[in-house]
C-alpha cells in the first residue's frame, strides 16, 4: 500500500504519516520541510505552481490515497499565500495525482470547521473557484477586500465546496474524496488562530474542556484514508469536540 501526503512535516501531517506508516503504508511526503516517519521526501513550494509542477515529475508508481494535509494559517500580509497554498496548491496537486491513484483509492482533504460557513458566501466561493490559478489572486483579493482571516475561512470554505463538487466525477473513475475539518487543535499554529479569532475561540474551547489534539484529527483521516470508509464519499467531516453542537443547541434553543 503507498500514500502520498501534502504537509507531513509538522502537526496533524505529521501525526497521520506516522500512522500510516503504521498501518503498513509506504508514505510519500511533499513538504517544504522535511518530514521525520516516511518513507520519500520531495520537496515543494505548495504556493508556486512551477514547483509543484517539479515535484510531480519526481513521482513513479501508483498510490491508495492522497492526503491533502498542507496548509497556512491566517497571518497578516500573507492573504496572497494562504489562498494559494489552502486551495489552489491543493486543487494542482489533486488534479495531478488522479490518474496516479488505483482504482478504490481515497482522496482526503484538510478544510476547517472555520469554512463551515462556504454556503453563505457560496457567490464568493465561485468567485474564487472560477480563478485559473494563483495568478489572479493579487486582483481578486482587493476586489473583495480579502483580509488575512476572510483569506483562511475563504480557502477552507473554498477546499470544502470544491471536494464535494467532484464526488461524481470521482464516482466515475473509482475514487473518492471527503474533508475533514478540524477546529482548535494543539499544534504549533494554534497561537495563530488565537490571535485571529480571538475570545470567540477561547470560548469554545473552554465550553468542550480543551483544544483538540493533532493525532485526534490524524484517527479520522486515516480511517477516510482506508477501504473501511469506503461508502463515505463526497462529505466534510467536523473534528471539534462538540463545538459546532454547542453552538447549533444554542441558536435552537435547545
Amino acid at each position: 500500500m503507498r500514500a502520498i501526503i501534502t504537509g507531513a512535516a509538522t502537526g496533524i501531517g505529521a501525526l497521520t504519516a506516522s500512522k500510516l506508516k503504521a498501518r503498513g503504508f509506504e508514505v510519500v511526503a511533499l513538504d517544504i520541510a522535511e518530514p521525520v516517519d516516511v518513507d520519500q521526501w520531495i520537496r515543494v513550494d505548495m504556493s508556486d505552481t512551477q514547483s509543484i509542477n517539479t515535484a510531480l515529475k519526481r513521482l513513479s508508481g501508483g498510490f491508495d490515497c492522497l492526503i491533502n494535509n498542507a496548509g497556512l494559517p491566517p497571518r497578516p500580509g500573507l492573504e496572497e499565500k494562504v489562498l494559494s497554498v489552502n486551495f489552489f496548491g491543493l486543487v494542482q496537486i489533486t488534479n495531478a495525482l488522479i490518474p496516479y491513484l488505483h482504482k478504490g483509492g481515497a482522496i482526503v482533504n484538510t478544510a476547517s470547521r472555520a469554512g463551515a460557513a462556504w454556503r453563505d458566501n457560496l457567490e464568493q466561493v465561485r468567485a474564487l473557484m472560477a480563478l485559473t490559478g494563483p495568478s489572479e489572486l493579487s486582483s481578486f483579493i482587493e476586489r473583495h477586500h480579502v483580509d488575512h482571516v476572510r483569506a483562511y475561512n475563504l480557502s477552507k470554505e473554498a477546499v470544502i465546496a470544491w471536494s464535494l463538487a467532484q464526488t461524481e466525477r470521482l464516482i466515475e473513475k473509482g475514487l473518492r474524496m471527503n474533508s475533514v475539518s478540524p477546529a482548535a487543535v494543539s499544534t504549533g499554529i494554534l497561537e495563530d488562530f488565537e490571535a485571529a479569532f480571538g475570545t470567540k475561540m477561547a470560548m469554545n474551547i473552554a465550553r468542550v474542556g480543551r483544544p483538540g489534539l493533532p493525532e485526534e484529527i490524524a484517527d479520522v483521516i486515516v480511517f477516510l484514508a482506508s477501504k473501511e470508509s469506503r461508502w463515505i464519499k463526497g462529505n466534510d467531516i467536523t473534528i471539534d469536540g462538540g463545538m459546532s453542537a454547542l453552538t447549533a443547541a444554542d441558536q435552537l434553543k435547545l
